[in-house]
Parts: C-alpha cells; sequence; structure tokens
C-alpha cells in the first residue's frame, strides 16, 4: 500500500461496514477510526450494535469509537463502558465539551487507568501541551491534530504538527495523528515530517497506489481518460460548413 521507506501508519477512516471489511483485509490498514458524524452519514441508527458489528470484523488492529455526551462525568462513564467493549477499542474523546470546558483531566484519569485515549479535534499547539501534561507515560494515547482543517483555515499545518512532535517527546508512547487529510500529498508530509498515524478515507486510500508514478505516464493516462469519455458520451461538434449547408 505504501513504499517500503514509508514508515507512517495508515487508519481507515469511515463507518461503511462493507468498507471497513474490504479495508480490514488489506494488511497495510493499521487500524480503524469512527465519529457521530461519519456514523450519521452512513445511517448508523444503532451506536452499539455498529460497534459490535465492527468489533467483529476488526480483531486484530485499533479501533477508536468517541464519547458524544457533552458534559464531563456523562463522558467518562461513555469511556469506560466503550473501553469495556474489546481490548483494542481506543476512546476517543473531544478536547472540549460544546461549551469549550477542557477534558485534559479526563484524558488523564483514563490514561492512568490504562485506557487508551484518542484525544480528538485538535487544532492548537497548546492543546496538545494541556494533554501531554496530564497523560500517563506508561500508557499508549493518540493525538488527533485535525491538519487537514487547520489549512483549510489557510494556515500551513506542517510547522504546527511537526513543533506538536517535538512536544510530545515528553510522551514517548503516545502517538501523533495527522487527522483530516485532502490528498495523498498529505499522506507524503506526514511521513516526512515524523507522524506516526494518519487517518484516511477510502477514497484517498484508494488513491495511494500513485505514490510515486511517472508523470508523463499519468499525463497520458489522463489524455486517454478525457478522449475515452468523449467517445462514451458520443459528443460531436458541428461544423461551420456542416451548418450552413443545413
Amino acid at each position: 500500500m505504501l513504499p517500503d521507506e514509508y514508515q507512517i501508519k495508515i487508519f481507515a477512516d469511515g463507518a461503511d461496514l462493507d468498507v471497513i471489511r474490504e479495508m480490514a483485509s488489506r494488511p497495510g490498514i493499521k487500524g480503524f477510526t469512527t465519529n457521530p458524524t461519519l456514523m450519521r452519514a452512513a445511517g448508523i441508527d444503532d451506536y452499539h450494535g455498529f460497534a459490535r458489528q465492527v468489533l467483529e470484523i476488526v480483531t486484530d488492529r485499533p479501533v477508536s469509537f468517541e464519547v458524544f455526551a457533552d458534559d464531563i462525568p456523562t463522558m467518562e462513564t461513555q469511556a469506560r463502558e466503550i473501553a469495556s467493549w474489546g481490548s483494542n477499542v481506543n476512546i476517543k474523546i473531544p478536547i472540549t465539551n460544546t461549551k469549550s470546558e477542557s477534558t485534559a483531566e479526563l484524558c488523564g484519569r483514563l490514561s492512568k487507568d490504562g485506557i487508551i485515549v484518542n484525544i480528538t479535534a485538535m487544532f492548537t499547539l497548546d492543546q496538545v501541551r494541556n494533554i501531554v501534561d496530564v497523560l500517563d507515560p506508561n500508557t499508549p494515547a493518540i493525538l488527533s491534530v485535525f491538519a487537514g482543517r487547520i489549512a483549510d483555515a489557510g494556515m500551513d499545518p506542517v510547522p504546527i504538527m511537526q513543533e506538536a512532535l517535538e512536544i510530545m517527546k515528553a510522551t514517548p508512547l503516545a502517538e501523533l495523528l495527522w487527522a483530516s487529510p485532502r490528498e495523498v500529498l498529505n499522506v507524503v508530509q506526514a511521513n516526512e515530517i515524523g507522524c506516526q498515524i494518519i487517518t484516511v478515507t477510502d477514497g484517498i486510500i484508494n488513491k495511494l497506489s500513485g505514490l510515486g508514478k511517472d508523470l508523463d505516464q499519468f499525463s497520458l493516462e489522463t489524455v486517454e481518460m478525457f478522449y475515452n469519455d468523449a467517445q462514451s458520451a458520443s459528443y460531436t461538434i458541428p461544423t461551420a460548413t456542416a451548418s450552413a449547408a443545413e
């Protein structure tokens, strides 16, 4: 899936069970993530039932499921319940609730109890510092920084991600996840700076075969695509002579 020199781990992101099943057949997929928005878009109406189906499919790699409560105590209750569903379950905790109340202390408590947290919706280096300060150094963790959405705000995410990696040296078992990638180039960027994980949708995963592709060949294939599609559509353009004759 990735060239041998790539060290970054690909986590498949989505909520379509058929896609998850297909991705689980690929050894190059090292983990799975989902969230309530993806689940709703996929028509999932039974959170627990969906999670159980995913865990029947994915038994040998980590799967991140997200809490959806908005108050910290209920978040904690949900997190501990979800963690009981399987030894390969990681718990996604948003960095704040909708009232901008930090979940850092909650993440710290879960981490100290040996629960692998995946702190999500992170955008700033201050958020990274706050989480690093509370994590148990003996428990793995994932810090999901939304590099793609940072780029959507018109800012280069690469320096932010590089600085996040420096901050995270204080917690060597924590891994930085490049979240919300927009294109294959983001996989290259994340790998080059040393991110440990990147979440990728099936659309981008299926483009990874183009990594390192010869650009002349790519150009020819693109020309052929345009030509073949025009032929399939039976497009015609009447000439001026023909129009005059009519």
